[in-house]
C-alpha cells in the first residue's frame, strides 16, 4: 500500500500526539487503543487500527513508570506496529509480535531524550534566578517537543518506506516458520500480559468470576455488550451479598435487637 505525503503528515501528527502524551499523561494519547486507532484513521483502516490497539492495550495494561524505572513505549509500538498491519500487510499477530521489540527499543529512545532534557532542566533552575518565565517557557516547550520527535520521527521513517519494494521484500523474505512463531508469539504475549496484570492486582478473593466470565465468552455468543451487562449484574450481586459490604446495617441491626431483648428483660 502505497502512503501519500499527506497521510504520511498526519501519521507525524499522531506521532507527535502520543509522543507528547507520554510525558503529559493527561489525555492518554499514548495508549495502544488511542494511538492504533488515530493512526489506522490516518492510514483508511480504523476497524484494523482498533483491533490492533485492543489487543496491545491488554498487554500494556501493567506498563507504567515507578520512579526512576521506564516501563516500554507503548507509542512508539502502537503506531509502527499499526502501520506495518495496514500500510505494511503483514499478518495481525506478527505485528502484534513486533510490538515487544519496538517497545524495548522506544524505551531505549526515552531514556536518550529524557537524559537530554536534564540539561533543560538546568537551564530552566538559571532562568528561574533572573526571573526570565518567558525562558522557562521556551524551555518547557522545547523538552515536551523532543518526547514528540521521538515517536514521530520513526513512525514517518517507516511509514515513508513501507510502501517501497525494497521494504516489501524484506517482509516477504521472512521464513514462514518466523512468521508464524511471531503469530504464535502474539497471542501468547497477550495472554501473558493480561495475567501479569492479574497477578498485581492480588484479588483471588475474585477469581470465580474471571472463570465464569472466560466460559461465557468462551462458549456462547454473547457480545460485549452482553458480555458487560452480565459482569455489571455479577459485581452488584456480589456487592449486595458480601457481608463485608453491611458490617454497618449488620451492627445496627444486631443494636436493636439487643435493645429489644433488654426492654423484654426491664418488662
Amino acid at each position: 500500500m502505497e502512503i501519500s505525503s499527506l497521510q504520511i503528515v498526519l501519521v507525524f501528527l499522531v506521532g507527535c500526539l502520543s509522543g507528547m502524551g507520554s510525558i503529559l499523561d493527561e489525555f492518554q494519547t499514548h495508549r495502544p487503543l488511542i494511538a492504533c486507532t488515530l493512526t489506522g484513521l490516518v492510514l483508511g483502516d480504523m476497524t484494523t487500527g482498533i483491533i490492533i490497539g485492543g489487543t496491545l492495550e491488554m498487554m500494556a495494561l501493567g506498563w507504567m513508570n515507578i520512579g526512576a524505572a521506564l516501563a516500554p513505549d507503548a507509542a512508539l509500538a502502537s503506531i509502527i506496529s499499526t502501520i506495518l498491519v495496514v500500510a505494511g500487510k503483514q499478518e495481525m499477530g506478527t505485528g502484534i509480535a513486533l510490538a515487544i521489540p519496538l517497545a524495548a527499543a522506544g524505551q531505549v529512545l526515552t531514556i536518550l531524550v529524557r537524559t537530554i532534557t536534564v540539561g533543560f532542566q538546568h537551564a530552566a533552575d538559571n532562568a528561574v534566578k533572573t526571573g526570565n518565565l518567558s525562558t522557562i517557557t521556551w524551555l518547557h516547550l522545547s523538552a515536551l517537543l523532543l518526547q514528540a520527535m521521538r515517536v514521530a520521527i520513526p513512525a514517518v521513517i517507516v511509514a515513508s518506506t513501507v510502501g517501497t519494494n525494497a521494504v516489501k521484500e524484506m517482509l516477504d523474505a521472512i521464513p514462514p516458520v518466523v512468521t508464524g512463531g511471531l503469530n504464535v508469539a502474539g497471542g501468547m504475549i497477550v495472554v501473558v500480559g493480561y495475567a501479569m496484570v492479574i497477578n498485581m492486582m492480588r484479588a483471588p478473593h475474585l477469581m470465580m468470576f474471571f472463570f465464569v466470565g472466560f466460559v461465557v465468552a468462551a462458549f456462547t455468543n454473547f457480545n460485549l455488550v452482553a458480555l458487560g451487562v452480565l459482569g455489571v449484574a455479577l459485581a452488584y450481586f456480589y456487592i449486595q451479598m458480601h457481608p463485608k459490604y453491611h458490617k454497618g446495617t449488620g451492627s445496627a441491626t444486631a443494636a436493636v435487637a439487643q435493645r429489644s431483648k433488654l426492654d423484654d428483660q426491664l418488662d
